[in-house]
Order: structure tokens, then C-alpha cells, then sequence
């Protein structure tokens, strides 16, 4: 954890669950050694959902589609989410898990790679940009989908990027990280620039969980472009 684990477990102790099914699913990921969205980033979202209220999510990292599921039980009964998923070891379950869930009708899980289904989003001419993004897939990958990222996010809409600070790592020297985790340090690092220092955003990164970037697009002026 990169915040005090004393603070970490009271704030754990004020949470009062997401209802049955996803308690359920939470405690089975548990079990099974998944990983799914921490706590605290939980309640981050529900924050952010509740307030944007949005019509239109996209999800990159579906794991076992917990996520979205946790999602799709924040929003408007309208609202629609997609979420990406590309590992085989994950995606029999996530599909298993969204088709039981009481929102099987307003998620849908593309099953490839997210570089090639972020390219060819959105699917239909037409189809109305996304209002909300949630980032939580690959952590070497996440500046390689930000231009795509980019495009299909609605002005005005929210980005929020999960586990950008890596427990820490992110704040090491480079001669500090081990070898088999430079790429993901450089990469991350990379991102968070870009993400601070694009011209149609306005960035927060928050020390919460693992790190979140919460992201808007600006409604008007900027480019998508890094400025210097």
C-alpha cells in the first residue's frame, strides 16, 4: 500500500458492502487469487458515477467483470458499459459472471485485444462518444491506449486511471527498480506526463489505494496533443 495501513483498514471498516451478488463475486475472486479493484477505489467511483452520472462507459481490463459489474449497479438503469478483455484464463468467467449479474443486459464484453478494439470503437457511425473511462488493464500498456483513449472520450467526459503509482515503485530511482519491472516504471512514469501535461485534459493524481489519475476532458480549447 503506498498510505498508512492503519488508515487503510478504518476507512475498510466504514464500508458497507455492494450488495449480495457482488459481495459474492468479490469474495470468490478473493479466493481464486484474482485481483479486483481495491476498496477504496470502490468508493472512488461510486463518487465519480454518482456525479457524472454517465449514459455511455468504457471499461479497459474486464479481468473477471467485476468492475463493470460494480459499475453498472452505480449508474442509471439507461446507462451502457463495454469492457475489453483479452486473457483467455479470465474471460470464461467474466462471461459467466456478467450473464448471472442483474445487469447483464447493459454490459458487453469484447473479447480481443484492447489496442485493436480501442481502434476500431465507436462501432457504429454515429455511436455517441463515451462519457466515462475506466483504465484498469495492463499498467505498460496504458500509454500506448491514451491516444484512442483520447478520441473516444466525449468532451466533458471523466478518465480515471487505476493503479498508476505501483505501491510505491513509482517513486524509486530507475537504478533502484528491478530489471524485470523497468518497462513498466518507464512506461507509467511516461503516462502520468502525458496525462499532466495534455493540452484537453485537467489531471488529479490521487495517492488512494494504488494510485488513481482522475482525468476530464476540457468541453472547449486544448488540443489532444503533450504540450512542452
Amino acid at each position: 500500500m503506498i498510505y498508512d495501513e492503519r488508515l487503510a483498514a478504518f476507512l475498510h471498516s466504514l464500508d458497507s458492502g455492494n450488495g449480495s451478488f457482488l459481495d459474492d463475486l468479490q469474495a470468490a475472486a478473493s479466493r481464486e487469487g484474482v485481483p479486483v479493484i481495491r476498496q477504496e477505489m470502490q468508493s472512488f467511483l461510486q463518487v465519480f458515477l454518482e456525479l457524472k452520472k454517465p449514459s455511455r462507459i468504457l471499461e479497459v481490463g474486464t479481468a473477471v467483470g467485476f468492475s463493470a459489474l460494480l459499475m453498472a449497479s452505480f449508474t442509471p438503469p439507461d446507462t451502457q458499459i463495454i469492457t475489453i478483455e483479452n486473457y483467455e484464463k479470465r474471460l470464461e468467467q467474466a462471461r459467466k459472471n456478467i450473464a448471472s449479474s442483474p445487469w447483464s443486459s447493459r454490459v458487453k464484453l469484447l473479447a480481443e485485444d484492447a489496442a485493436i478494439a480501442l481502434k476500431r470503437l465507436p462501432e457504429e457511425q454515429g455511436e455517441e462518444a463515451f462519457d466515462f473511462i475506466f483504465m484498469d488493464a495492463a499498467k505498460a500498456q496504458y500509454i500506448h491506449f491514451l491516444p484512442d483513449v483520447l478520441r473516444l472520450l466525449a468532451p466533458g467526459g471523466i478518465l480515471i486511471s487505476d493503479n498508476v503509482l505501483q505501491d510505491g515503485v513509482i517513486l524509486e530511482s530507475h537504478y533502484a527498480v528491478e530489471r524485470r519491472d523497468r518497462t513498466i516504471y518507464k512506461r507509467m512514469r511516461e503516462y502520468l506526463y502525458a496525462l499532466r501535461h495534455t493540452d484537453s485534459l485537467v489531471t488529479s493524481i490521487v495517492p488512494i489505494g494504488d494510485g488513481a489519475a482522475v482525468s476530464v476532458k476540457k468541453t472547449q480549447g486544448g488540443s489532444s496533443g503533450l504540450h512542452a
